[in-house]
């Protein structure tokens, strides 16, 4: 005798008036697709360009430096801890500048710059 297959709950269907209800309500999927975008205000940008470099880096941000609207989004400057040392004047720093498109997504980063913490921008 053959083993009998273990038998699967049916789904039930709809009745008509239910799935002619379901049809009518756009699904969360295509109600999406139409919504324009959420466009980010400065702090949640400022948030964004900090949290994101951060998981890449493996480092936490120590400021944002800058941040500014662009056309594709926002451009940031981030400050991040790359050597701690003591005294902490003499940690070594990098600045990245960050780019985020119009929803707050990393688009690029690049290490501008590597700078002692104690170390005072002059005029040239």
């Amino acid at each position: 005798m053959a083993a009998a297959e273990p038998t699967r709950p049916r789904r039930a269907r709809p009745h008509p008036a239910e799935d002619a209800e379901e049809q009518k309500r756009p699904s969360a999927r295509r109600a999406s697709a139409k919504q324009p975008s959420k466009v980010l205000n400065a702090s949640s940008a400022m948030r964004s360009a900090a949290g994101q470099p951060a998981h890449l880096l493996g480092r936490p941000p120590d400021s944002v430096s800058s941040l500014k609207p662009t056309e594709d989004g926002w451009d940031a400057q981030v400050e991040v801890v790359e050597l701690e040392r003591i005294p902490d004047t003499t940690s070594v720093m990098a600045g990245y500048k960050v780019a985020l498109d119009p929803e707050g997504q990393l688009v690029s980063y690049e290490r501008t710059r590597r700078y002692s913490r104690g170390m005072i921008d002059r005029p040239t």
